[in-house]
C-alpha cells in the first residue's frame, strides 16, 4: 500500500452541478458535492513538484467551463489545498492561498412529468443534470483542441463580461467559420439551421443592441438586449458548441 495525496478545491456556487458527482481523470477520481471538490492520488502517482495539481486543477476547471456553457453562470474555483496522509496515520499539509471571483446565482425550477401508471415521463432537473455532464465531460476530453479551447473560453468570456456578451458569443461562430474555411462549411457542419445562423448574425450585427458587436456604427438610440433575445443567442451558441466537441 502507499501513502495518500489529498487534494481539495471549493468552488461557488455550491450547488453548481446540482448533485453529486464523479470525474475520473488519469491519476483518479473527482468527487464533487456542495461547494468541494476531492481527489484522492497515490503517492507513487503523485512527484514532489506537485505538477500533478496543475494537471488535475485543469481538468476539473475545464468541466466547470463545459458545465457553464448549459448554467450560463459564473463560477469560482480555488486552487487546491493539499495533504498527505501516511500509513502511520502521520498527515502532512501544503497550503495554497489563492483569489476569488464573484459570483452570482440565480433560480431554476422544475417539474417531474408522470404518467397514468406513476412512471416518470420526464425530469427536468434530472435532464438538466445529465446535459451537463455531458458538457463537463466533452469539455475535459477536448480541452486541449484548440478550437475546442477557444470557443469554450469565449462562452466563459460572454459570462464573465455581460455588456459585451453578443461580442464574446460571436467569437465562436467566428471560430467555427475560420476553422471549416468559411461560413457555408461551418453552417454544414455545425448543425445549425440557415434561420438559426442568420438570426444569430442579425442579434450579434444589426440590432441596436448595447452588448452588440457594431454599436459604434448603430444610427440613434441602443437599447438593452431582452431576455429572450439573450437566451436566444445563448441557446445557438450552446448549439455550435455542442455539435463541434461532438464531432471531435
Amino acid at each position: 500500500m502507499n501513502d495518500t495525496y489529498v487534494l481539495e478545491w471549493t468552488f461557488t456556487p455550491a450547488d453548481y452541478f446540482e448533485e453529486p458527482t464523479d470525474f475520473s481523470c488519469e491519476f483518479c477520481s473527482i468527487h464533487v458535492e456542495n461547494g468541494k471538490a476531492v481527489a484522492r492520488v497515490p503517492s507513487d502517482k503523485y512527484p514532489d513538484d506537485h505538477s500533478v495539481r496543475n494537471q488535475l486543477h485543469g481538468e476539473l476547471d475545464s468541466r466547470f467551463m463545459g458545465a457553464q456553457v448549459l448554467s450560463h453562470k459564473p463560477y469560482t474555483l480555488s486552487k487546491s489545498n493539499v495533504s498527505r496522509l501516511h500509513l502511520d496515520g502521520r498527515k502532512d499539509v501544503w497550503a495554497f492561498v489563492e483569489g476569488a471571483r464573484i459570483a452570482i446565482t440565480g433560480g431554476t425550477v422544475d417539474f417531474v412529468l408522470r404518467g397514468a401508471d406513476g412512471g416518470v415521463i420526464r425530469d427536468t432537473k434530472q435532464e438538466r443534470v445529465e446535459r451537463r455532464f455531458e458538457f463537463s465531460q466533452l469539455a475535459a476530453r477536448y480541452i486541449n483542441d484548440p478550437v475546442a479551447n477557444a470557443i469554450l473560453r469565449s462562452y466563459a468570456a460572454a459570462v464573465k463580461d455581460p455588456q459585451n456578451e453578443l461580442i464574446h458569443l460571436y467569437e465562436i461562430r467566428d471560430a467555427l467559420s475560420k476553422h471549416f474555411g468559411g461560413e457555408a462549411t461551418a453552417l454544414a457542419k455545425g448543425g445549425l439551421s440557415q434561420g438559426q445562423w442568420s438570426r444569430f448574425g442579425r442579434l450579434a450585427n444589426s440590432e441596436p443592441l448595447i452588448q452588440g458587436r457594431h454599436r459604434g456604427k448603430q444610427p440613434g438610440a441602443l437599447r438593452n438586449a431582452t431576455t429572450e433575445e439573450l437566451t436566444e443567442a445563448r441557446d445557438i451558441a450552446r448549439e455550435m458548441i455542442r455539435n463541434y466537441l461532438r464531432q471531435l
